[in-house]
């Protein structure tokens, strides 16, 4: 059956297994590319499911072993999403973007520079190198931001124009309506945050995209003045995980800087941004309580960040790469009364003017964040 004749809550129940449990593919090479390794949604794949993209994991040992299975669609990027050998809803997989098949004068292609995340989100990681990364001892524990890099499928600096150059492109090509720039943590004060004004700032010039920045909290406050003036839209500031001692164990080296100084950020750039333009990301799955994720995301909302709360992806390659996957159940439990709560404080994923939360792809929130109305 088609999934537009399910009942909403089907459909979201459907979205939120897809995500924790994955998806089998006959066809891997459907559609756009999936992605393995990198910063973002790795091991993923898009699926469009009745209108509604989302990042589905497809490369994990997770989905693996899915009971859910796509057949190999036709020339249209058409299916049948299957349950064993029973087909409960039609899907697609998006085309791959045209952008992707250019490449600069210098001969770098474009996929090497940005890559299409959900169905119209530009993303890229403009420094591909972490200081976190680069320290066994400092390494988030879920991070895969260097595969991507060790594999050749991208450049380690991604300069200003070379982004402007690839978001003119996107935009003409493929209709893109937004951009995420995210940055690996360099050894300075400003934690990336230079790299991302100088970037905005080139794309800004060369096409109107509104565009996300994300980077750890700066030193110092004036760089959320500095982006903001440069062409950032809105911020995210990712905390990742919640728990004290989980985010010690998870993410040694992030957790230097502790949660006080991530809400002082998180205030002074809302200031800035203004309320739901700032989000931070939280990986459920690792360690923290529904409970500890609802009770800071209640303080997120009360400041004005949006909590983009998303399933936890363990990605082949890293040290939790098989570490299991949240639970529908365990989602459901955090994402329905979270969704109530965002509502509740006036903020919606499609207020949002750029970048994950806006976007939504790997999280069924936005869908929960309905059902409250």
């Amino acid at each position: 059956m088609s999934i537009s004749e399910m009942t909403p809550a089907s459909s979201r129940q459907l979205m939120t297994e897809l995500q924790s449990s994955g998806l089998r593919l006959v066809d891997p090479s459907a559609g756009a590319s999936s992605r393995r390794g990198g910063a973002g949604p790795s091991d993923h794949k898009a699926v469009t499911i009745d209108g509604v993209t989302i990042m589905v994991p497809v490369h994990t040992s997770t989905a693996w072993n899915s009971p859910y299975i796509a057949a190999a669609p036709d020339a249209e990027g058409r299916t049948a999403l299957m349950r064993g050998t029973i087909p409960i809803a039609n899907i697609s997989f998006p085309k791959a973007p045209r952008f992707s098949r250019l490449q600069t004068l210098d001969g770098v292609p474009y996929s090497h520079i940005a890559t299409l995340h959900g169905a119209d989100v530009l993303a890229t990681t403009v420094l591909q190198t972490c200081i976190r990364y680069e320290s066994r001892r400092k390494t988030c524990k879920f991070c895969a931001i260097g595969q991507s890099l060790a594999a050749g499928r991208t450049i380690a600096r991604k300069t200003p124009q070379q982004l402007a150059e690839v978001a003119r492109a996107a935009v003409l090509l493929d209709g893109v309506k937004h951009m995420v720039l995210t940055t690996g943590t360099p050894p300075t004060p400003d934690r990336g945050a230079a790299i991302l004004c100088e970037s905005a700032f080139a794309i800004k010039a060369a096409v109107d995209l509104p565009i996300q920045a994300q980077c750890e909290p700066p030193d110092d406050d004036v760089w959320f003045e500095r982006m903001k003036a440069s062409g950032v839209d809105t911020l995210g500031m990712h905390l990742e995980v919640v728990t004290p001692a989980v985010r010690e164990r998870i993410m040694p080296g992030k957790a230097a800087v502790p949660i006080s100084r991530y809400m002082e950020a998180f205030r002074a750039a809302v200031a800035v941004f203004g309320r739901g333009q700032v989000s931070t990301y939280i990986l459920a799955g690792l360690g923290d309580t529904a409970e500890a994720i609802l009770d800071i995301s209640r303080e997120l909302i009360e400041i004005g960040v949006y909590p983009f709360v998303v399933p936890f992806v363990p990605i082949s390659g890293t040290p939790l790469e098989d570490h299991p996957a949240p639970t529908p159940a365990f989602m459901k439990s955090v994402l329905e009364p979270l969704g109530a709560m965002v509502r509740a404080g006036g903020m919606r994923s499609a207020d949002i003017k750029a970048g994950c939360g806006k976007c939504g792809a790997c999280s069924s929130l936005s869908s929960y964040e309905e059902m409250a109305a």
